[in-house]
């Protein structure tokens, strides 16, 4: 199998330390290994290192000296004092950091030293087309993914542990909520509204929690890369832009294994959601590792929607269709007539590219192989 990351470590660790983080088993353990050789590397998950460091972090600053130009710290949420032994071996011996985790909340919300520019953030995403040789997209839209599924002998099963594994370590073990029965019940409720306008209040009533605890469940998932916010574009002058967020879950087949939904068979109504929510994987990975700015949805109060406009440059509709019709393109040639957005595509089952009222029908491996190859100026 080949596999070729499209983050590449030595590049954005060129000049500065590096947050690295990425929702559990995307890779990072395998990309570090294979990047970056022979480097120094404590991993907070082993019970002794955490251990020696937690009770004394300034070990940290004994045992780095000058010869070490790259050092790893792997699950850094987990040990968050470090970050001032970091801070000053940056400053006082020019050692670049490598800082790994799966969650940046306990960072963000612990009032800890984040380094104040010091570290570059990157997150790495599940494999995206472009990675993989001989890519299958049925497969990848029952499995997802996540690398060690993607390729695993036995994928239903590590899907359910993979699931069942985040509410157990990245949830209870963390201690981000206390009432796991509740959140296991938002997250199927979720999973089943993703994609759609975030309505936090039939969330609520669905899962029978209270509106407040589920804006706090969506933020936990969203600092636990489990989730991301699609914002809305609101340019438009002609037609009034619908404010409301949506948001999508970071792994089809995760979501997939979320929503209690049996193996996807083409053509049926859940492939299509499923494969909408591929392509917004592959275009927020590419927004991502390329830093092509922001991934955005549009939807007018008189009801035409863009899944995806990608800056000010590309808009892009999804359609799980070997035969585009007329009447799909309403959205995007509402929005054409803004004058706002540079090219207009559908991403479909075609077979073949081709061109209707300036809009670009094309098959989606066209358009992704074309994204990841830079042809399109964005």
């Amino acid at each position: 199998m080949y596999i070729s990351r499209k983050l590449d470590l030595n590049e954005v660790l060129e000049k500065k330390s590096l947050f690295l983080f990425g929702a559990r088993q995307t890779g990072k353990s395998s990309l570090i290994r294979n990047t970056l050789k022979n480097i120094k590397t404590y991993n907070l998950l082993e019970s002794d290192t955490f251990l020696a460091l937690n009770q004394r972090p300034s070990r940290l600053r004994e045992e780095v000296t000058s010869k070490d130009k790259i050092v790893v710290i792997d699950e850094i949420q987990k040990l968050p004092q470090l970050l001032d032994e970091i801070h000053w071996l940056i400053e006082e011996k020019g050692i670049r950091f490598l800082m790994t985790g799966s969650s940046s909340r306990k960072l963000r919300h612990g009032g800890v030293n984040l380094l104040g520019g010091r570290a570059r953030h990157r997150t790495l995403h599940p494999f995206v087309k472009a990675e993989l040789k001989d890519f299958d997209l049925l497969k990848a839209l029952n499995r997802g993914l996540l690398p060690s599924i993607y390729l695993s002998d036995s994928p239903e099963e590590d899907l359910k542990s993979y699931c069942g594994d985040y509410l157990q370590n990245e949830i209870h073990a963390e201690g981000l909520t206390r009432n796991l029965p509740a959140f296991s019940r938002f997250l199927e409720v979720a999973a089943l509204s993703q994609a759609n306008l975030i309505n936090f209040s039939q969330i609520a009533s669905d899962s029978q929690v209270k509106l407040t605890t589920v804006r706090e469940y969506f933020q936990i998932l969203k600092d636990t890369l489990i989730a991301f916010e699609l914002h809305p574009f609101k340019e438009t002058m002609k037609r009034k832009a619908i404010v409301t967020s949506k948001f999508y879950f970071f792994d089809v087949g995760v979501t997939r294994t979320l929503q209690n939904r049996n193996r996807l068979k083409q053509k049926s109504p859940e492939f299509g959601e499923a494969f909408e929510t591929y392509i917004f994987h592959e275009l927020r990975s590419f927004c991502d590792y390329e830093n092509k700015g922001e991934l955005s949805y549009w939807r007018s109060k008189s009801g035409y929607e863009v899944d995806f406009i990608i800056n000010d440059h590309v808009a892009i509709e999804v359609k799980a269709k070997e035969n585009v019709a007329l009447r799909d393109l309403k959205g995007l040639l509402a929005l054409k007539e803004e004058k706002l957005v540079k090219d207009f595509v559908v991403i479909s089952l075609e077979k073949r590219p081709r061109t209707v009222e300036g809009i670009h029908i094309l098959p989606w491996t066209y358009f992704l192989d074309d994204l990841w190859s830079g042809k399109w100026k964005i």
